[in-house]
């Protein structure tokens, strides 16, 4: 019954975007309508703060993977658990699944977890990456209770022909290659991306999981080790498809396939035989988005159809003696995500604009165990409708209002409202005062609900109530521009959805905490040249109180008021470029202050993650020659060998390096 009802209103909604085409659109308009100056934020519903990863920190990147870009530039926080393993991501101090990810329109994340993996989201595929915090994502979609991270590829009309290969060697034998090619004219464009990357992972760290006492100091000394079984590798094609009859429709096709297999390392605190507790995981996933925009002079149009597929084999395997490997666990599951979207858009002048929204999405998802014999299958169905209402007056104050109803599975979630304005007090300055308050939900992810064992259907949304008042200020001459923002934030989020332990024996997921994440995030952008010096600056700090107000009797007293666990206070970036003559210089510095692996924050306890500092070096050499052009890069990662770590019991490498050659034609 609900494929049906899916099939009939994705056959309503590509009805009404055939029925449309003779509706003129004015996105050309829209671009041209600007409050005096430069706004940074003039094409964002008014009160919303976003971000965009610079274009030259996305080249200084290239070689990383998404968790990596956005923990080294971003207020974001990644909760990475090791090298080339899992990376989740922490917006505004709250937890994995409140961060929304979309790639060109369609959100990705796993409707079972109902988060990213950041770490499977190699750099080399991404255009453009813009973020959208705390509710600014309900301009987009629900659920964004921390913001979300929007990925976009981009066609570039006046490309004849463009190609570019890359091959990177770093330590720890990793292997990286991306090969690009691309080209057309003023109305069809292609570009296809391939990319394979390879890691023993092998480093050496100190393990301060295990101790021993040295039998001639009587010292506590802690063990040199490897990070052992802990490999991966992953390859992939991104296929791009555009195509421009004429200025007011743009069509595109894009398609992102990859396979990415990895070997999960064992806790350091392990202690047991080398051939038992060893974990692989494999993940085969598949994206497509077949998108249409047509231009008017007073109103645009645009149509979304994409499909989501993500296959994953998990295995933990233990050595029995004279039948070898065997499998302890076995979990094969199945992900299936059909998503549409139809959005227009009228402004009849630049003072006020009307755009709705329409998503209708489909969830299909299996998930088994061949040992233990446990899983389930289900579907979800999304149906979610958005008004979006913008006003100016007197080319000083921007007001918006958004309205959003949800439908999911047929129940109606209450409808969640935002309202935000900018106000420019001077006319002769780039100056600009903006806030916002919405109302969001979170609905519980699939696996919360009918996990085996351990699901709770009886789980509630998460929701809160949330606002921030935030400044931003720009200027630019002809040397110098600079950019900066500051924002006060306050979320109060009930019904938070924690895994518990409980006494059957395993974990559950319960409705048991209110949480308060308030807090402050600046950034800053300097950019400029000095005699033939071009220089690059940017910066970002975060101060997150994330605080659990739950109920005393069940969590208990130790953790009331407190930080929640993995949420750092303070946390930091800052990155230097210096360009000149072909030569290039760019410094990366990322700190975090302490980390709590405990609801009670005890710091006396061993289970406790301390600050660290992190300092990356690029030291780099442009080379042209006739017909193409070689860029050569010298990378250090952690400059001053910190010993640190993400996630406890789950070492980060030492000081490491890669050389990268990048050919261009």
């Amino acid at each position: 019954m609900q494929k049906q009802l899916f099939i009939s209103l994705a056959f309503v909604l590509l009805h009404t975007g055939v029925f449309s085409q003779g509706i003129r659109d004015s996105v050309f308009h829209i671009r041209q309508v600007q409050v005096d100056g430069d706004h940074t934020s003039k094409n964002e519903p008014a009160g919303i703060k976003s971000s965009r990863v610079d274009s030259l920190v996305l080249s200084e990147k290239i070689n990383l993977s998404l968790s990596e870009l956005l923990s080294e530039n971003t207020s974001v926080f990644i909760k990475n658990h090791g090298r080339g393993a899992l990376a989740t991501a922490s917006f505004r101090g709250t937890s994995a699944s409140h961060t929304q990810v979309t790639w060109n329109g369609i959100n990705i994340n796993a409707p079972m977890t109902g988060m990213t993996d950041f770490s499977l989201i190699p750099v080399y595929i991404i255009d453009e990456v813009n973020l959208k915090h705390g509710t600014g994502s309900v301009s987009e979609m629900n659920g964004g209770l921390g913001g979300s991270v929007n990925l976009e590829n981009k066609a570039n009309w006046n490309k004849k022909f463009d190609a570019r290969y890359m091959q990177a060697l770093g330590s720890f034998h990793t292997f990286d290659e991306f090969f690009q090619m691309g080209g057309g004219n003023k109305k069809v464009q292609l570009k296809t991306r391939l990319y394979h990357n390879y890691s023993r992972n092998n480093y050496p760290f100190v393990n301060r999981g295990i101790a021993g006492i040295n039998p001639l100091t009587g010292k506590i000394e802690n063990p040199l080790d490897t990070n052992e079984h802990a490999d991966y590798k992953k390859y992939g094609l991104l296929q791009e498809i555009y195509y421009r009859p004429n200025t007011r429709n743009v069509m595109a096709l894009r398609y992102w396939g990859q396979q990415a297999d990895r070997a999960i390392p064992r806790a350091t605190s392990y202690e047991g035989p080398n051939h038992s507790n060893l974990n692989q995981q494999d993940n085969r996933d598949h994206k497509a988005v077949l998108s249409w925009k047509r231009y008017g002079e007073v109103s645009n149009l645009k149509l979304t159809s994409g499909f989501s597929s993500k296959h994953l084999n998990y295995q933990m395997m233990n050595h029995v003696s004279g039948l070898g490997l065997i499998p302890v666990v076995h979990s094969l599951s199945s992900q299936n995500s059909l998503l549409n979207h139809l959005t227009y858009t009228y402004q009849p002048d630049k003072q006020f604009s009307l755009k709705g929204r329409l998503d209708i999405n489909l969830h299909d998802v299996a998930s088994r165990d061949t040992v233990i014999r446990t899983g389930y299958e289900t579907q979800r169905s999304e149906v979610s409708a958005m008004v979006d209402f913008q006003r100016s007056f007197y080319d000083r104050i921007n007001l918006n209002l958004i309205l959003r109803q949800d439908i999911i599975d047929g129940r109606f979630i209450p409808v969640i409202p935002f309202a935000g304005f900018d106000i420019r007090p001077f006319m002769k300055q780039q100056f600009f005062i903006k806030g916002n308050i919405a109302r969001n939900y979170h609905m519980p992810s699939l696996n919360d609900l009918y996990w085996q064992p351990g699901g709770n259907p009886d789980l509630l949304p998460e929701e809160g109530v949330s606002a921030e008042l935030g400044a931003e200020y720009s200027m630019k001459n002809r040397h110098t521009e600079l950019k900066t923002e500051l924002t006060i934030f306050r979320s109060n989020i009930n019904h938070w959805i924690l895994w518990i332990p409980s006494y059957k024996g395993y974990w559950e997921p319960r409705n048991v905490t209110n949480v308060l994440s308030k807090g402050i995030e600046f950034s800053t952008l300097l950019n400029g040249k000095v005699g033939a010096i071009k220089y690059r600056l940017s910066g970002t700090y975060a101060l997150t109180r994330s605080i659990n107000y739950g109920d005393p009797k069940i969590w208990g007293d130790a953790s009331y008021g407190k930080q929640l666990v993995y949420v750092p206070v303070h946390s930091a970036n800052f990155f230097i470029h210096l360009a000149r003559k072909g030569y290039s210089i760019t410094w990366q510095h990322n700190s975090f202050s302490e980390r709590f692996t405990t609801s009670s924050n005890d710091v006396t306890r061993r289970d406790w993650l301390y600050p660290y500092f992190m300092n990356d070096l690029v030291l780099g050499k442009d080379f042209a020659f006739d017909g193409f052009r070689v860029s050569a890069q010298l990378k250090v990662y952690n400059l001053f060998n910190e010993t640190y770590h993400s996630v406890l019991y789950r070492p980060m490498p030492g000081r490491n390096y890669m050389v990268v050659l990048l050919f261009r034609l």
